[in-house]
């Protein structure tokens, strides 16, 4: 009964949607957990036109090739223009929806560039402009990672505590399923158009890539839903907008340590190997295994069906076990070994193809984390910032450079060029393990070892505030978060499970390449 005086008293007479002496019903209450379920739906299928549409011309390399009379280096301009924008806007999404747009016309905002850069990437296609396709991808890169800033925005706006890792790990394999679909669905969308208009060619090719921006429409939907029940609940419950809480400094950069920028290495010269080689891996598959089309585009989209359940599941087994340094290098060691497989061998793709895809994802679960360990928290949107617009920066570079190599030598100097980006990164992670056991950061601690440094922290700051509330007579001045903290704030991103006693108070610093 006080309960109920009491929410009462906080929804006063504001709320229109409950007549005189009516309670609202589950379903329609903001604060019941049956209206953030409908939330969470719609939540999750904001991004699914993004991830969807994302890898078109992977799924339809042969046809976008062959319709538009492109070599690999022209065809892999598609990611190239996909990534120029964001090598910017991964400073700018955050600071437009906290400062700008707002949360909820944001994500409307960003899901029209989506919606339009789909379709001006089909009308290219139906027109046979191929700059038209560029100008399209160009488009759709500006939506795309800032949306997926405003999802996560969503989430940490609705969902507190331990929800979260829920939360995220339903987002994940959301991602994971528009991805999967997409690679396994769009040939035979293809096919159809195809018999239906009597014939293949760059007018099919536009219809099929019509027919995918739909889900982009249906994503845009998903938006103004969004915007409509978040504007309600804080009618409702008079709370504030979501903000995305990124603080970004460019002369923080400066201050970034040795480890920091061998985890920027390690980033780039991983991620470089696994997407560019998704996007051009079709083709691959066909000339190599003398695959049909189907089977290769099955065969491409495994690393996307894995990383769906894994990467949940390593993510708490990282969380539990510690030793992130130990797990990145396990997981860079197995994807050289799936691309020395699939350059030096003819052994069923499906193997080198799963483990690549375990190792994409327990990547992600250890090495993302880390960067909490070495900066200040006031550092940490400087931080995931440049290091996402590196990222993209490399993948935009690496991307003409694997149509090159494709055109002029040939698929096995590509998986060459691409065992070379690894040991790059290997290199990277064995310097990074130096670097951390000369200056003790914590990176490759145990969890037992985190926990009693946890422990010791939270200890040394109650006895420093104490004396401080005394003598001052007021509350004191927050102890600095631990490094433990820091990376259990960050790590449900990835769906790993906390502790009871873990905060995971969280910003939307989860980009695409984490949700990837």
């Amino acid at each position: 009964m006080a309960d109920f005086e009491e929410r009462r008293s906080l929804l006063g007479d504001e709320n229109e949607d409950r007549g005189p002496g009516r309670q609202l019903s589950a379903i329609c209450d903001p604060s019941h957990v049956l209206h953030r379920v409908v939330v969470l739906v719609f939540m999750c299928f904001l991004g699914f036109g993004s991830y969807f549409c994302y890898d078109n011309p992977a799924a339809l390399q042969t046809q976008v090739i062959q319709d538009m009379n492109l070599n690999t280096a022209e065809f892999m301009q598609l990611y190239a223009w996909y990534s120029w924008p964001n090598v910017v806007l991964c400073f700018l999404g955050g600071f437009l929806i906290d400062r700008v747009f707002g949360i909820r016309l944001g994500t409307i905002i960003f899901s029209l560039f989506v919606c339009v850069g789909q379709v001006i990437f089909a009308a290219g296609a139906w027109s046979n402009h191929f700059w038209l396709m560029e100008a399209g991808r160009f488009v759709f890169g500006i939506g795309g990672e800032s949306l997926a800033v405003a999802q996560n925005t969503y989430a940490v706006n609705w969902f507190k505590g331990k929800e979260l890792n829920l939360v995220f790990g339903l987002q994940l394999s959301m991602a994971r399923l528009g991805s999967t679909v997409n690679m396994n669905i769009m040939g035979w969308v293809y096919s159809k158009v195809a018999v239906a208009v009597g014939s293949s060619g760059h007018t099919t090719l536009g219809i099929s890539l019509m027919i995918a921006a739909g889900t982009c429409v249906f994503s845009l939907i998903c938006a103004l839903v969004l915007g409509f029940l978040d504007k309600r609940a804080e009618r409702i419950l008079h709370k504030e907008q979501g903000r995305t809480g990124e603080v970004i400094k460019l002369t923080d950069v400066k201050d970034f340590s040795l480890s920091l920028w061998l985890i920027f290495i390690i980033c780039v010269f991983y991620y470089v190997a696994i997407f560019p080689f998704i996007g051009q891996g079709q083709v691959f598959f066909i000339e190599k295994f003398n695959f049909s089309p189907a089977q290769a585009r099955a065969v491409n989209s495994i690393v996307y069906i894995i990383s769906a359940p894994a990467s949940p599941i390593l993510g708490f087994i990282v969380d539990k076990t510690g030793r992130n340094i130990g797990w990145v290098f396990a997981a860079v060691i197995a994807t050289l070994c799936a691309h020395m497989m699939l350059a030096f061998t003819f052994w069923n793709p499906w193997i080198a193809m799963s483990l690549l895809g375990v190792s994409y994802s327990l990547l992600a679960c250890a090495l993302w984390p880390m960067v909490a360990f070495v900066v200040p928290e006031h550092q940490l949107g400087t931080a995931y910032g440049f290091m996402q617009s590196i990222q993209n920066l490399g993948l935009a570079v690496i991307a003409i450079a694997v149509g090159v190599i494709v055109d002029i030598r040939g698929y096995l100097v590509l998986e060459v060029f691409f065992c070379a980006c690894i040991c790059i990164a290997l290199m990277a992670v064995v310097g990074l393990y130096f670097v951390d056991y000369l200056k003790g950061e914590g990176l490759n601690q145990s969890a037992a070892e985190r926990a009693k440094l946890q422990k010791e922290t939270a200890e040394h700051a109650e006895s420093k505030r104490q004396p401080s509330m005394v003598t001052q007579g007021g509350p004191a001045r927050l102890a600095p978060m631990s490094a433990f903290g820091l990376r259990n704030r960050y790590l449900s991103r990835l769906g790993a499970q906390l502790p009871d006693h873990c905060s995971t108070h969280l910003s939307s610093l989860a980009h695409r390449s984490v949700l990837k």
